[in-house]
């Protein structure tokens, strides 16, 4: 009887765990160092055919999304600086006791590629950081030349987070790329291309941009709300427009996706008129010259703004 359960206990082991232990086998070796990652998610030889695209893109701040204007970068220095240092669970004395837990929660949206790297490289982050921030003209400059290439490319949006339903659509495959069809992609690495619909709806743009809180991590961040504004405030209410639509075709600006900073992205935001009319206000005895002014601003948004 017991030898028996033995083989039972055995085949049961095999059948739930062996898959799993196959696809673990799969997976790639974590990045060691900033250069490893960048290697690892190096999309250069999309501009082999898509440079008007590439082009784009470029102009972006998802081309430089750890460093951004400058400001991102800062404020990942501060979270550690003022941040992690002081908070009491943490674990965090100094830069060699940061781990990638410790920079998710800006990293899930600003560099999500960190979870496929070791320790060593948000430590490596956080030293470049300080470099940018407190090192003379030579030194920052060199820092933000590396910092400037971890960015939201091709590889990210088009391969690696491009899946969001993986229980239905399958994990990505290294094999493929994905966008709208269903075709043969003779070129490199990526033979494939397979069409899925979430990439053309805002709920791919949500894994960013998101609903608030990224309660699922240790220490939760309230940052990007845009997602939950869309769907709470827009889409609840009839709004059928994507972030798509507005960011990109609408504004006729493609893959360079842009918000604020943008001319046309503003026109197409807001409504803005002044009325204003002159009337005479006595101030004592004196009769002073005045301008009444009403100012009307109107957001044609599908979310607040601003936002992050």
């Amino acid at each position: 009887m017991f030898k028996e359960r033995w083989y039972v206990w055995l085949l049961t082991f095999l059948f739930l765990f062996m898959p799993l232990t196959l696809q673990a086998s799969k997976v790639s070796k974590k990045a060691k160092t900033v250069d490893e990652l960048i290697a690892m998610y190096d999309s250069s030889e999309c501009l082999n055919c898509h440079a008007d695209i590439a082009d784009q893109w470029q102009k972006s701040l998802h081309a430089r999304s750890i460093f951004g204007t400058g400001r991102t970068i800062a404020t990942i220095f501060t979270t550690y600086n003022v941040g992690l240092k002081n908070f009491p669970h943490a674990g965090v004395k100094d830069i060699k006791d940061v781990k990638v837990e410790h920079l998710m929660l800006c990293a899930k949206c600003h560099l999500p590629q960190l979870k496929d790297a070791e320790d060593s490289v948000a430590q490596e982050i956080l030293k470049l950081a300080v470099d940018y921030m407190q090192g003379d003209e030579k030194t920052s400059e060199k820092a933000k030349e590396k910092l400037e290439k971890l960015n939201i490319n091709c590889l990210i949006c088009h391969q690696r987070n491009a899946v969001i339903h993986k229980w239905v659509d399958g994990y990505p495959q290294k094999d493929t790329v994905y966008g709208s069809k269903n075709v043969e992609h003779p070129f490199g690495k990526m033979p494939k291309i397979k069409a899925l619909d979430t990439m053309k709806e805002s709920i791919f743009c949500g894994q960013c941009h998101g609903l608030g809180p990224n309660l699922e991590l240790d220490e939760p961040s309230q940052c990007a709300t845009l997602y939950g504004y869309y769907l709470w405030s827009y889409a609840a209410k009839g709004g059928a427009k994507t972030c798509q639509d507005c960011h990109m075709r609408e504004s006729g600006l493609g893959h360079n996706i842009q918000a604020y900073r943008d001319k046309k992205m503003q026109e197409m935001a807001v409504d803005f008129h002044t009325y204003a009319r002159p009337i005479y206000w006595r101030d004592g005895a004196v009769i002073k010259p005045m301008i009444y002014a009403q100012v009307e601003i109107k957001n044609k948004t599908g979310h607040a703004i601003p936002d992050g």
